[in-house]
Order: C-alpha cells, then sequence, then structure tokens
C-alpha cells in the first residue's frame, strides 16, 4: 500500500492520486486504533483530518511511512516531536483555510451583536417581536484577537473595514512587527490587558499545553460585562464549565463557538439553551474553496514525497526517510 486515508475525505485531487498510487481509504478507520495499526504497517503516507491521532506508539508501527498528509491546520492530533525523529515529513497547507476561518469568525460575531439566532427561531415559530431582538453594531467596538497568525491577521483587516478598533494578544509577536501596522493593530502585554478593554473577542489559537484552557474563571472574570467571545481554534483553550457559567451570570453578553473541548459534545442542553450562544459542528474551514485548496495542497505535496521530492507544505524538519 502508498496512501492510506482514514477519515471522510472527498477531493477529486485524491482521485487523481487513485490512479497513481495503491490507495486504501476507510472514513472509520481512525476510530478502531488496533485497525489503524495494522493498516498503517504497509503505507508509505497517511492522509488525516483531525480525528486520527499519530502517536509514538503508531508512528513505530510504521516503518515504511514517510509522510503524513494533515486536511487542516491544527496539529494538535500529531506527535510532532516523534514524526520529526522517525524522518516523518508532516504536509499541513495552513494558508489554504484561513480566509474561510475568519469569515466564519465574523459570522459568529455578526450573528451574535444582531441576535440572528434567537430571531429566526423566533419569527419561525409566528412570532414578530422586533424589540425583544434590538442589537448591537461592530462599528466603534473593541476586538481582541488572541494570536495574530495567518487567521488572525485575516481578522484583523476585517475588523478595521468594519470600522473596528482592534486589539491583539499574541506572546509570539514583538511591538515593532510589521504585522502590526499591516492590521491596525494594538499590542497588548498580557492577555488580561486586552480582554478588558474589549467588546468581543475572537480565538485564533493552537492548542498547546500552554493554550490549553487559558480561558477559564480568571479570564472570563477580567472581560468586560457583556462581552462575546467567539471561539473557531480549538475547543481544548476553553474551559467549558467556567465559560458556561459566566454565561448563566450574565457577565458575558454572548458566545459563539465552532469548537468544543468533546466533538461532538457528550451531553447536550446546557450551551445549547441559552439564546445567547450560537453553535456550529466545527465548520469554520469548511468551505468548497477552502477544502478544495486544502486537498490539492495535501495530494501534491504527497506525490511529490512518494516520488522522492521535498513537500512544499512541509511544517516540520525530519529528513524524509528513503
Amino acid at each position: 500500500m502508498d496512501i492510506l486515508i482514514t477519515e471522510d475525505i472527498q477531493a477529486a485531487c485524491l482521485d487523481r492520486l487513485a490512479g497513481k498510487f495503491r490507495v486504501h481509504r476507510d472514513g472509520a478507520l481512525w476510530k478502531d486504533k488496533a485497525r489503524l495499526a495494522g493498516a498503517i504497517r504497509d503505507a508509505r503516507a497517511i492522509i488525516i483530518r483531525n480525528q486520527t491521532q499519530i502517536t509514538t506508539e503508531l508512528l513505530a508501527a510504521a516503518p515504511r511511512l514517510l509522510c503524513i498528509g494533515r486536511h487542516g491546520v491544527g496539529l494538535d492530533n500529531i506527535d510532532m516531536t516523534a514524526a520529526g525523529k522517525a524522518g516523518v515529513v508532516v504536509i499541513a497547507p495552513l494558508d489554504a483555510n484561513a480566509m474561510s476561518v475568519a469569515e466564519h469568525a465574523f459570522a459568529l460575531m455578526l450573528a451574535l451583536a444582531r441576535k440572528v439566532v434567537a430571531a429566526d427561531r423566533s419569527t419561525r415559530a409566528g412570532e414578530w417581536a422586533r424589540l425583544r431582538y434590538t442589537g448591537t453594531e461592530l462599528a466603534g467596538k473593541t476586538v481582541c484577537i488572541c494570536g495574530l497568525g495567518r487567521i488572525g491577521r485575516r481578522v484583523a483587516v476585517r475588523a478595521k473595514a468594519f470600522e473596528m478598533r482592534v486589539v491583539v494578544f499574541d506572546p509570539f509577536v514583538k511591538a515593532d512587527s510589521p504585522l502590526l501596522s499591516e492590521s491596525g493593530a494594538m499590542l497588548c502585554a498580557t492577555l488580561d490587558e486586552a480582554l478588558a478593554q474589549s467588546d468581543f473577542i475572537t480565538v485564533h489559537s493552537p492548542l498547546t499545553p500552554e493554550t490549553r484552557r487559558m480561558f477559564n474563571a480568571q479570564s472570563f472574570a477580567a472581560m468586560k460585562r457583556g462581552a462575546c467571545f467567539v471561539n473557531t481554534s480549538r475547543g481544548g483553550v476553553v474551559d467549558e464549565a467556567a465559560l458556561l457559567a459566566s454565561l448563566k451570570s450574565g457577565h458575558l453578553g454572548g458566545a459563539g463557538l465552532d469548537v468544543r473541548e468533546t466533538e461532538p459534545p457528550t451531553t447536550r442542553a446546557e450551551f445549547e439553551a441559552l439564546d445567547n450562544v450560537v453553535l456550529t459542528p466545527h465548520i469554520a474551514s469548511f468551505t468548497t474553496e477552502a477544502q478544495d485548496r486544502t486537498a490539492e495542497g495535501v495530494a501534491s505535496d504527497v506525490e511529490r514525497v512518494l516520488n522522492g521530492q521535498p513537500a512544499v507544505n512541509a511544517v516540520n524538519f525530519a529528513e524524509p526517510r528513503r
């Protein structure tokens, strides 16, 4: 076998690979660790989304593996250190879905500001409650962007177009960074400083040991009363119990969540019961354009690696196996 695809990924470029290499596709394989370990043993490449967990143990079971194609940008389901040590190249077209995620973050902010979802439900139920759904404008408000990477920068540019004031918290961005002047954003030294002045908070940070549950009871308390919180990054950066408590107390004005700590959630009827919460099922990157760009980037690089060429979208510095 040349290529193993362990999740449900549909794209014409993957069909193209099947015309050139021996491809095994099983969209449910990620659910069965034993079967996955057996299937990967002969694979030279594996293509995954965010459900397949690439661990040290799984890599040890894959002596022929040359590359991992990550259909998406989050790398928290891949042991990057183990992959590098094993000489396995990790491929992820990091720019491919940035525009789509940035637009979805704005969709959630607008939905919260104008109470779109609750007003839709009410109207469908036969009501015409115009005053109940009086909203607020984005113009003139302050938005805090947590993480000024590829997605965060696009959010900043669009926030300026909406006449918003933009503040940023990102420990990896320096005060003299051109990213700030290009986006018109103001860098804050601490997260609490950024949160205290913001009407909207949108998260674009990767999930790492340092960012896990960085949004907790303390950080929600640091936010302005009535602020709206949006997360399109990873559910693990949020302490969901603390977020729920802040929403129920009325301290936070609303939340837009595309991602959750557990996906899909194992319990329901808490966030789902609140009219000031908008929930989507991890679809920020799910546009036709982003999916096509991502699939093409992964497929072309997998083909390059299997043909002995370097990957264009490599995100680690492993010396490829031969």
